[in-house]
């Protein structure tokens, strides 16, 4: 098996809070009581400090789980909504994830399968180990059959030589021109065509012929795949295109439409990380996508997969859900509504582009110092160290701490500050074995914190600077996951 090239690990990340359609529903019912029909189950919904990036790094870290970061060569980033437009969003990724500088860093795009086609490009390439994350964050119109249905996500999985837990036996690729819906560059909103003719003739034709294709040309029974994972939600269709192709019915992957969403660009690699979840040794995936052609993956699972350190992936992720029936609240973190923020919202939010690279690794990476001499931990670095008994020079090291556990020394709550989502919490955390940060905490819930209370650090947004369009990160405490990893 060492010798073996494939999926070496997976991860996900689903934010918390999952809006209620049917909050959707009640306020647009005025205007579309079609929705009505729609209006089932939940949508994952980004915090207002959430977007492609920091899901990705969720996403990243999930996947990383137990796996030295020095073996990473690439870090292949696939979405329609990145921050970015010219800047590498995978170079912020690399970043954060403190991964090494030697490594190759892409964006991919332009297609709902960017994420597909690019996990097909690097279980091609044997000679690098790539992470390849694939996140969204879409925008929807209010009161669309759109905003029902999209969902905020990200998923990541690990390809490389080594210790594979799934090994790819069969991929086949087929492009074709079919504009079943289109986002103009810097547009907000995506325009659909009529559902029927997208179903027949490209769900149908163009998926199912490449599914028929693939199994065909690689003598792959359909009845020895157990776990089918088509990225497709419109009602029907993975069933009619599993029976089509003799696949089983019950080998469907569930579509996480009730729970999560249409995740766009990263809903392959959801489904595709759900099916590796609860895949055993010697069972084999399917993983199909569509947009503008379509992506046929097949992976065979190996004994090692029993082997692999805990991780929350997309099941621990769905268990961390926080119940959102404020719609506008939604709407206003979306920035779909404009709402009065007042004086204490105003203020220059420039970020000098030297002191950021100067300080890169602490802001993006939270690498903290640890004295050589002592042991004492702190953040940030320095010079000369914060040990009061000891205030030794030129000893600090480079000391990761993202990773480390923190808990709750002193916090504020606070409705004087501004804040997107008030009140505003922030305060003193202390770092498991050494070091503290005055942080701003995120994704507090209605009962709020407590000293003493187990947190995590997260790579949120910091702030937006509006006047030049640049997004500001760095780290803040987030109550630790429920449950083991």
């Amino acid at each position: 098996m060492k010798n073996n090239f494939g999926i070496l690990a997976y991860g996900a990340y689903v934010p918390r809070r999952r809006l209620q359609r049917t909050a959707i529903q009640e306020t647009n019912n005025w205007y579309a009581p079609g929705l009505r029909g729609a209006a089932k189950g939940e949508k994952a919904i980004c915090n207002w400090d959430e977007d492609v990036i920091t899901m990705a790094v969720e996403a990243g870290r999930d996947c990383l789980q137990g796996i030295d970061r020095t073996s990473v060569d690439a870090v292949r980033l696939a979405s329609t909504t990145f921050p970015n437009a010219d800047r590498s969003n995978a170079g912020i990724i690399k970043e954060v994830l403190t991964l090494r500088d030697d490594i190759a860093v892409s964006d991919a795009g332009g297609s709902q399968r960017a994420a597909s086609s690019t996990l097909a490009q690097a279980l091609s390439n044997q000679k690098k180990s790539s992470l390849v994350i694939a996140s969204e964050r879409r925008l929807a119109r209010a009161a669309s059959p759109a905003e029902m249905a999209y969902g905020d996500a990200a998923a990541g999985v690990l390809i490389g030589r080594g210790d594979v837990i799934a090994k790819c036996i069969a991929q086949h690729s087929v492009s074709h021109d079919f504009v079943d819906h289109f986002r103009a560059s810097g547009a907000k909103f995506d325009y659909e065509w009529e559902a029927r003719w997208i179903r027949d003739e490209g769900y149908l034709k163009i998926v199912g012929d490449a599914i028929s294709t693939t199994l065909s040309k690689n003598d792959i029974d359909p009845q020895a795949i157990d776990h089918v994972a088509i990225a497709i939600s419109a009602r029907g269709v993975a069933p009619r295109l599993a029976k089509a192709a003799g696949l089983s019915v019950d080998a469907l992957v569930d579509n996480q439409i009730s729970t999560i969403g249409q995740t766009g660009a990263a809903y392959p690699l959801m489904l595709l990380v759900a099916a590796l979840e609860r895949a055993e040794p010697g069972e084999k995936i399917l993983l199909a996508s569509f947009g503008q052609g379509a992506d046929i993956l097949i992976f065979e699972v190996t004994g090692l997969m029993k082997k692999m350190s805990p991780r929350l992936a997309v099941s621990g992720w769905l268990a961390q859900r926080e119940v959102d029936t404020n719609y506008s609240r939604y709407l206003f973190h979306r920035k779909l509504l404009d709402v009065e923020t007042g004086m204490r919202a105003e203020g220059d939010n420039k970020q000098p582009g030297s002191t950021l690279y100067r300080h890169r690794k602490s802001v993006m990476g939270l690498v903290g110092g640890r004295c050589a001499k002592t042991g004492t931990v702190q953040f940030p670095r320095s010079e000369i160290s914060v040990n009061p008994n000891e205030r030794a020079q030129s000893t600090q090291e480079e000391y990761p701490m993202a990773e480390i556990p923190v808990t709750i020394t002193t916090f504020t709550s606070d409705r004087l500050t501004f804040s997107p989502d008030p009140p505003s919490y922030y305060g003193m955390v202390d770092f498991e074995g050494g070091g503290r940060l005055m942080a701003n905490f995120t994704d507090i819930s209605p009962d709020g914190v407590e000293v003493g209370q187990e947190m995590r650090m997260v790579f949120r947004v910091k702030a937006y600077d509006n006047q030049r369009e640049f997004t500001q990160y760095f780290w803040k405490a987030a109550p630790a996951p429920k449950g083991d990893r």
